[in-house]
């Protein structure tokens, strides 16, 4: 049961890759491309957080990507550890890339062309059995930051072969900023652990731990075809619901709403949103995300809109807003 680098996430329409071509690291704290996408409910999980006194606890992704919400979480201390999972190598080579060896990563991006000849040279590298993992992780990374949307295994390049287009191959690799953040990520290596596990054996091997935080954000079931080269059948996300309703200690599934997803979790509570997600063009999904049995959900009309004021307002009143 794989993912592939499409980065469930990170797939957003080309307003947000405008958008965020000139972050900084501390709006944008992955190095992977993920505005429009999960990192917008990285606010809500910490007003969840906060109302059930979790503040501190560990923290896990098996379907992390590009990590966004996790080291949301990490930076602003409402996680103590955070242990991110993918069973892509290309991405764990990159994550592994920016523990290990920082100074070399932000050498590379600094010093990579960036044409059209070298974008064929890096998506060979991906496809290579045999690349080196730091190759590879940095493969990943390059075509996730030059590709539309940041699909890595099946997206073309942004401005195309002949680089005609208004926004051209380097419109997302702000050299500066890209290396702010990886710099940064890595002042908390010892804070993170980074694995490639099958996400159902992850799961099964925290189940029966209580004093952690699981938050899973499988592929999707409707469009998990187009989106990934490994996508899920329908025994693949039974399989995962099994695994995560029989785990212990708090937890928190989002998905498509597609019927067949609230099917499997009927009984949990639940909240439905509206949540913007198409590779292509600006259009929206209703998203679905469950609950474990005991979490205290605070009452929002959407997880996807809560803004910084919102949770400021929640830390100092330690959640008795919501």
């Amino acid at each position: 049961m794989g993912r592939i680098a499409a980065i469930h996430d990170e797939v957003v329409d080309e307003m947000s890759d405008r958008m965020e071509s000139g972050g900084s690291a501390a709006r944008y704290p992955s190095p992977l491309r993920y505005p429009g996408g999960k990192g917008k409910i990285a606010n809500f999980l910490k007003l969840l957080i906060i109302r059930n006194s979790l503040t501190g606890v560990r923290y896990v992704e098996p379907y992390a990507g590009g990590a966004s919400v996790a080291l949301s979480l990490l930076f602003e201390e409402y996680v103590s550890h955070i242990h991110i999972n993918d069973l892509n190598r290309g991405v764990f080579s990159f994550w592994r890339f920016v523990l290990d060896d920082p100074d070399g990563l932000c050498a590379r991006i600094s010093k990579v062309p960036l044409s059209v000849e070298e974008w064929k040279r890096q998506k060979a590298i991906y496809s290579d059995p045999d690349a080196t993992p730091q190759d590879l992780g940095f493969a990943t990374f390059y075509l996730n930051r030059t590709n539309h949307s940041g699909i890595i295994a099946r997206g073309g390049i942004i401005g195309g072969n002949r680089q005609h287009g208004t926004w051209k191959i380097d419109a997302r690799f702000n050299r500066k900023s890209l290396c702010a953040r990886v710099k940064k990520i890595a002042r908390f290596a010892s804070r993170i652990t980074v694995s490639m596990e099958d996400a159902v054996d992850l799961i099964r091997s925290e189940s029966n731990t209580k004093d952690r935080f699981l938050y899973l954000d499988p592929p999707y079931y409707v469009k998990g075809a187009r989106l990934y080269d490994n996508f899920y059948d329908h025994e693949d996300h039974v399989e995962v619901c099994k695994a995560v309703r029989s785990a212990a200690g708090p937890w928190v599934v989002s998905y498509d709403a597609a019927p067949e997803i609230l099917t499997m979790y009927a009984g949990c509570e639940s909240i439905h949103y509206v949540l913007g997600y198409s590779a292509s063009k600006a259009t929206h999904g209703i998203e679905a995300m469950f609950f474990s049995p005991g979490l205290s959900v605070p009452d929002v009309v959407s997880p996807a809109r809560i803004t910084s004021e919102t949770v400021a307002r929640a830390v100092a009143s330690q959640g008795r807003l919501f």
